[in-house]
C-alpha cells in the first residue's frame, strides 16, 4: 500500500484491496467509463455503473463514517432532487418520447404538466453526473494528494521539478486552514471586527485576507530557500524515497474494469 509520510498513522484492520492499487490504475481504469457515460443517452447505462461502482466502493475502500453517509445517503438524495430540477427544464419532444409511459401526468399545476418522461430525462441526466462522481471517487477515496503526484512523476515521468511543485502547494492547504484559526483566535481575543450579520463577517473574512497573505509569503519563501539549499532542480533526475510501485495488479485491475465497461455497454446496447 502507497504510504503517506504526512498523514498520521490510524489502524483500519486489514487493508482492503482498493488501497493497494497504484493510484494511477483507479484513474486509468474508470476513464472509459467516464466517456461512455458523458456519451451516453439511456437510463440503463448509468445506472448500471452507479450500481456497480457503489459496489466497489463499498467492498474495496475503508470509508469513515461521513464518507459513508456521503456516498450512500447523500448522494442518492442529491440524485432525486437534480432528477426532479432537470425534468422540470426538460425538453417536451424528448420527454414524449422517452417511455412507453412517458405520457403519464406526475403532476399538473394549471396548464404546465410534470410527465413521468420528463423525471425520466432528468433522471438520466442525474445518474450520469453521479457515475461520473462515483468512478472518481474510487481514487478520491482511497488515494492521497502526495501518492498521485509520486505516482505521475514515477510512472509517467512528468517532471519532478513540476510534480514536487505541485505537492509543496497541496501542503499549503492545510497549513492555511491551521493558520486560520490560529488568526481567528487572535481576533477574538484582541475584541477586532465583533458584531452579528453580513456585513461583520465580511469585516471580519477581509480582515483574515492580509495577515494569511503575509503567512502565505513567509512560508513559500523559506520553501525556496530550503529547495534552493537542497540543490532542488540542479540534476535531471532524483533518488525517490517514497516509492509508488506499478504492479501487475494494478495493470489486471484496468484490464478488468476496462472490460467490465465493455460488458456495460453491451448489456445496456441491448
Amino acid at each position: 500500500m502507497p504510504v503517506d509520510p504526512y498523514a498520521e498513522a490510524v489502524d483500519h484492520g486489514p487493508v482492503r484491496f482498493l488501497h493497494r492499487l497504484n493510484p494511477l490504475a483507479k484513474v486509468g481504469g474508470p476513464l472509459p467509463a467516464m466517456i461512455v457515460l458523458i456519451v451516453a443517452r439511456g437510463i440503463e447505462l448509468p445506472v448500471l455503473f452507479c450500481i456497480v461502482t457503489g459496489a466497489l466502493i463499498l467492498v474495496g475502500a475503508h470509508l469513515t463514517r461521513r464518507a459513508a453517509v456521503g456516498v450512500f445517503v447523500v448522494l442518492p438524495a442529491v440524485v432525486a432532487v437534480l432528477s426532479v430540477s432537470f425534468g422540470l427544464w426538460a425538453d417536451p419532444a424528448e420527454a414524449a418520447t422517452a417511455g412507453g409511459a412517458a405520457s403519464t401526468v406526475l403532476v399538473q399545476i394549471g396548464d404546465y404538466r410534470f410527465t413521468a418522461g420528463a423525471l425520466l430525462v432528468g433522471a438520466t441526466t442525474a445518474l450520469r453526473l453521479a457515475g461520473i462522481l462515483l468512478l472518481s471517487l474510487l481514487a478520491g477515496l482511497t488515494s492521497t494528494g502526495p501518492d498521485l503526484v509520486r505516482a505521475l512523476v514515477q510512472q509517467l515521468h512528468v517532471p519532478y521539478r513540476v510534480g514536487y511543485t505541485v505537492l509543496a502547494a497541496y501542503r499549503f492547504v492545510p497549513r492555511f486552514r491551521h493558520e486560520l484559526d490560529i488568526i481567528r483566535q487572535a481576533h477574538r481575543v484582541r475584541g477586532v471586527a465583533p458584531g452579528r450579520g453580513p456585513l461583520a463577517a465580511l469585516r471580519r473574512w477581509l480582515g483574515y485576507v492580509v495577515p494569511l497573505l503575509a503567512g502565505a509569503l513567509r512560508h513559500a519563501e523559506r520553501v525556496a530557500l530550503a529547495m534552493d539549499s537542497r540543490a532542488f532542480g540542479a540534476f535531471g533526475t532524483r533518488t525517490e524515497r517514497h516509492l509508488v510501485p506499478f504492479r501487475m495488479r494494478d495493470w489486471l485491475f484496468m484490464a478488468a474494469f476496462w472490460a467490465l465497461t465493455a460488458a456495460l455497454v453491451l448489456v445496456g446496447a441491448s
